[in-house]
């Protein structure tokens, strides 16, 4: 189980890790997150969509209502440029914790 501040702080570097590799709308979102995390990472709408609409005031992501391939409106969420440069950032700082965290559990025996 994850606490739910590790996941509150996570949510922010993975949303913009998946938008990278193109536009997604919420539930899709979810699942993916589901399928990356082997499950321990379940997350709801009522948690994803004030991030995501967090992240677009912010100027990190846009999103459009476009019609699905099953024929529903969805709304898609896509990264912008300034989303671009904000991911590189967080990668940064989570592989710079890793790093340290992986140093300091070394010598543990999990």
């Amino acid at each position: 189980m994850v606490s739910k501040a590790l996941i509150a702080a996570s949510t922010k570097p993975i949303i913009l890790s998946i938008l990278i590799s193109g536009e997604n709308y919420g539930y899709q979102i979810i699942q993916r997150v589901k399928k990356i995390s082997g499950g321990t990472l379940d997350w709801s709408d009522g948690m994803l969509y004030p991030v995501l609409h967090r992240l677009e005031k912010d100027g990190f992501i846009v999103s459009q209502w476009k019609k699905s391939e099953e024929g529903r409106y969805r709304k898609y969420y896509s990264l912008t440029d300034l989303g671009k440069e904000e991911l590189k950032a967080e990668k940064r700082q989570w592989l710079s914790v890793h790093s340290a965290l992986a140093k300091l559990w070394k010598p543990i025996a999990a």
